[in-house]
Parts: structure tokens; sequence; C-alpha cells
């Protein structure tokens, strides 16, 4: 890794490690060693842990004292009450957009579908997920809010894991893609409340179609050993 300009090698840490996660090199729950990371990114420990602290604070990873450091797990509860939250800002955010570039909105929406569409056509699920990411962006970008963004930001990258782990399926992507042509259809008509309706329902339901990890989070090894601890003899 290599700086350049003002950007410290935190920045670059902290951009990679995200990246890597939200991409899904790492499992949820896995483990983050410090040392190994340091190693595989050919830097100090240093901006690695300033890169952990940074992340935690995004919510994309959590520390436990006298543990570890590991990736987030979701389970189907939280998965519910962060849609909400995110359907509450999204169609909020596409009102605003409407009102005041709706024009730009649609021209937006319109090239994201168009490259999601090549990618379905291809089975390039990689390129599907962050045009989809770039659909639901713009809508933040043209509603012009920062108040919005920064509400969202709290569980961006959360969201853009979970997208690329459980939604990269043929049949996800599918149904995906007729949702959001369907959307972009009817921003281009200038139908307001029928893209809410349709992109509320989007967000709020669509995980009931592929979520597929158990309803508890994945045990960290701490849960395990705290198992273990719980389940054996004690000596007299």
């Amino acid at each position: 890794m290599r700086v350049d300009g003002p950007v410290s090698l935190a920045d670059l840490v902290t951009d990679r490690l995200r990246l890597e996660i939200v991409l899904g090199h790492f499992e949820l729950g896995d483990a983050l060693s410090e040392s190994r990371i340091a190693r595989r990114y050919e830097v100090s420990r240093t901006p690695v842990r300033e890169a952990f602290a940074r992340l935690e604070m995004e919510g994309i990873v959590r520390t436990e004292p006298q543990s570890g450091t590991y990736v987030f797990t979701m389970g189907r509860a939280e998965f519910v009450q962060v849609s909400e939250t995110r359907s509450v800002l999204e169609v909020g955010a596409l009102r605003l957009a409407m009102r005041d570039n709706g024009v730009g909105l649609a021209e937006a929406w319109r090239t994201a579908t168009d490259n999601m569409e090549v990618a379905l056509r291809e089975g390039d699920s990689r390129t599907y997920s962050e045009n989809d990411a770039v659909f639901h962006e713009a809508l933040f970008e043209f509603a012009a809010n920062p108040y919005l963004t920064m509400a969202r930001r709290s569980f961006a990258s959360k969201i853009d894991t979970i997208r690329n782990k459980l939604g990269a399926t043929p049949e996800h992507m599918q149904k995906s893609f007729a949702e959001h042509k369907t959307l972009t259809e009817a921003i281009e008509a200038g139908d307001v409340e029928t893209a809410a309706t349709v992109l509320d329902t989007h967000i709020r339901h669509k995980g009931a179609s592929f979520w597929t990890v158990p309803e508890v989070a994945p045990e960290t090894r701490w849960d395990k050993m705290q198992k273990l601890a719980n389940l054996t003899p004690q000596r007299r």
C-alpha cells in the first residue's frame, strides 16, 4: 500500500478493510487478526488498530474485551429494524429528489438499471450488486440533504455487505431487477406515489425472499468458549 498526497495509512487501511468486508472476503462473525491484516497490507499494527476503531463506529466490526475484533453479524430481527429505517430514509429521499431534480434521478436510475440488465444477462453478480448500490445511492445524491445522508451512513456498509452475501442468487437478481425496472419507469412517468409504494415494499419485504442465514447470528469464538465454560462441571 502506498500513500499519495495527504491520505493517511489509517485512511487507506480503513477503506481497504471496509471494502473487503463489504465484498464478502470475510464471513460474518469472522475474527480479524491485527497482526495478520498488518502483514497482509504491509503496514504496521498501528493503522490497523485505528481502522478497527473507525469501522467499529460504523458498526461493521465489533471488539470484545479480552477476545478480539470480529466482523459484524446480523439476524433477521435486526435486519427487519434496519430495513424499516432504510425505507423511511429512502422514501423520504425519493420525494425530495423528485421535488428538486426528478430528471436527474430518472437519468441516473435508467443508467443503473441498464447496467443491471447487462450484468443479469451475463450472470455477473458483483457488477449487478455494485449497480444496485448505485441505484439506491442516487436517491441521496439528488435529494441533496446532508442529514439524510449522514443518517444513511450509520448502516450503509452493513446493507451493502448483506446485499453482496445474500442477494447474488439468480432468482433474487431476477426479482430485484423487475422491481428496479418498475421503480425507474414510475419515476420517468412522474408517478411519485407508485414509486414510493414500490420502493417501500422492495426494501421492507425483500429480506423474506433471500434471507438464508440462521435466525440466531453466528457464534463467535468467545460465544463458544462461554458456552463450553457453562457446560463444564465445576470441580469441588
